[in-house]
């Protein structure tokens, strides 16, 4: 737990290493830097007035103070000639007009309209615009921002980069969601098989999380506006919002089914079923409703996410509480994540400033925590391999129990008709009992009586033979059951009886009944063990410690005898 403890720490250093300063704020967005300065619109006003103003204009450090609306977004004096292209984070906007001033007074727009933005994303979600080369040098920039909702800003972060630093921009993203989405296509194969085989839920729940988390950065990398280059780009972002609300409700179902069912019972497993739905909620009305009003349905959205990070809260206490075994792996997989995505809610929420690595910080906490899921899940299967080992033993113990009578342990009256009904071939009944049984009770004490029984079914085990079923089917009586190839001597039973060191130094002697036969059906075992009873009757009346043996009737063959009940003698 210290560890998980530690690695909680850990991220929330990195984070606050990641959130700079506004001048620093252009680390993940590759270029020099522009400075800019926002006017608000109004009618009337054209570019060539803009780029001439003097006043009016604002240089806020967080564009987001200045609310949503139609805004003009002036660069500072600038001097480039060479090859360039304005980049900038992709935002939900309107129609956004992209005016190039040159040193010789000439005043070059580009329109990008919702289509013409998703076909000039680049990974990232970078929006760039290449400029066109003129004789003249570039001396400012201007945009128009139609309807600007201002979530994150007007015109977030932009810069002026060279072709050669754009492509090395798109290797670089390109080479960090591709390496994502393997590890992604990884883990769904590894985790999908696992649950086909073993079926733990957890497992399913994870493949469905690391799914829409890697739908997620289709949408979020930018790529789907290059796979299908006719998507708006509001439609990119509201398919983003979706698909990561889901990705955590996801994550949350996972967490339901990797702790043991009593971290999530009761009023805390309600209140988390509750926080999902209440995400789902925001996440379709975004994705559904946010043309209405974009700002209203982000702040639910975002107050969703906030819920969620506090339900954490409550159930990594209650595990504590409650002394999970899976906790201290949980909480050391997810505690980039949940730091990462607590800071992004922050970030959405004004609190603090927005940085494009914190941005995407869901692709490298999500690799960090796939990784470290890895142990989470091996150290998991390892504890219900144990738990499953412990129950197979303790069924296996259950199982002996029920079958073994607790004094003598030998084989009892049920286990022994189980194992004996339904063999092949012919076999030995003999059935052996105690003689004078009563008298020995009343000479040594029920205690003596009880330790004759322990000794005479030691001589039982020790007389037969291995694959012989030697049970105590009531009182005093026993019953072995051999194949009849076996060699077995009743006389060497009686005799290691006699031998035997009895409590007290009483003497015990015991009388035996045999008879062969099929013992292929119940029918055949009531006719087998009326004739073994037979000739132990005859044994008893012959004087008692010796063996008889009798045949089995041809009769017995074809009709079931009747159910005797075990004598007590």
């Amino acid at each position: 737990m210290r560890l998980a403890l530690l690695s909680y720490v850990v991220a929330i250093l990195a984070v606050l290493g990641m959130v700079p300063t506004p001048a620093a704020a252009q680390a993940g967005l590759t270029g020099s830097a522009l400075t800019t300065c926002a006017l608000r619109d109004r009618p009337g006003l054209s570019p060539r007035q803009v780029f001439a103003a003097s006043r009016g204009f604002v240089c806020p450090a967080d564009q987001r103070r200045l609310g949503p609306g139609s805004y003009w977004i002036r660069s500072a004096p600038l001097r480039r000639s060479a090859p360039v292209a304005v980049r900038s984070a992709s935002l939900w906007q309107g129609v956004v007009t992209l005016y190039a001033l040159y040193a010789d007074g000439r005043i070059v727009p580009t329109v990008i309209d919702q289509q013409a933005a998703s076909r000039h994303v680049q990974l990232g979600a970078i929006l760039e615009i290449a400029l066109p080369q003129r004789p003249a040098p570039l001396v400012r920039l201007l945009w128009h921002v139609d309807h600007a909702a201002n979530l994150r800003g007007i015109v977030r972060d932009p810069t002026l980069a060279t072709p050669t630093q754009s492509i090395d921009s798109n290797l670089l993203m390109g080479g960090m969601y591709a390496a994502f989405a393997g590890l992604c296509i990884a883990l769904l194969c590894y985790n999908f098989a696992l649950w086909v085989a073993l079926r733990h839920p957890f497992q399913l729940a994870y493949c469905a999380m690391v799914t829409g988390l890697l739908a997620y950065t289709v949408t979020s990398s930018g790529w789907i506006a290059w796979l299908y280059p006719l998507i708006a780009n509001n439609d990119r972002i509201r398919a983003n919002y979706l698909l990561l609300g889901l990705s955590t409700i996801a994550a949350f179902q996972f967490a339901r089914t990797f702790f043991e069912a009593r971290v999530f019972a009761g009023t805390i497993g309600r209140l988390v079923t509750l926080t999902c739905a209440i995400t789902a909620a925001a996440s379709l009305g975004f994705c559904l409703f946010a043309p209405l009003n974009v700002w209203l349905f982000d702040r639910f959205y975002s107050l969703a996410f906030a819920l969620q990070m506090a339900m954490v809260v409550p159930l990594l206490w209650r595990a504590w509480v409650l002394r999970s075994n899976y906790l201290w792996v949980f909480a050391l997989a997810w505690a980039s994540p949940i730091v990462m995505a607590s800071f992004r809610i922050a970030s959405s929420l004004g609190m603090i400033g927005w940085n494009f690595w914190l941005d995407n910080s869901t692709i490298m906490t999500m690799t960090i925590e796939a990784l470290l899921s890895s142990i989470a899940i091996a150290y998991r299967m390892r504890l219900l391999s144990n738990e499953r080992d412990e129950a197979r033993e303790r069924e296996i113990a259950a199982r002996l129990l029920a079958d073994t009578d607790p004094l003598t342990g030998l084989l009892n009256r049920r286990a022994f008709l189980h194992n004996a009904i339904g063999r092949s071939g012919e076999q030995i009944l003999m059935i052996a009992d105690l003689d004078h049984f009563k008298q020995v009770n009343e000479t040594i004490g029920h205690d003596g009586g009880d330790e004759v029984l322990r000794v005479f079914a030691r001589t039982l085990r020790q007389a037969v033979p291995p694959e012989a079923l030697v049970a105590r089917i009531g009182g005093e009586e026993f019953a072995i059951v051999v194949p009849a190839e076996s060699v077995v001597d009743p006389d060497d039973i009686l005799t290691g009886l006699r031998a035997g060191r009895m409590p007290y130094d009483v003497t015990v002697t015991a009388s035996i009944g045999m008879c062969s036969g099929p013992l292929e059906r119940e029918t055949d075992w009531k006719a087998l063990y009326a004739c073994a009873d037979r000739a132990l009757f005859e044994a008893k009346s012959a004087g008692r410690d010796r063996a008889r043996s009798r045949d089995l009737p041809d009769s017995a063959h074809g009709r079931p005898a009747p159910t005797l009940a075990v004598r007590s003698r």
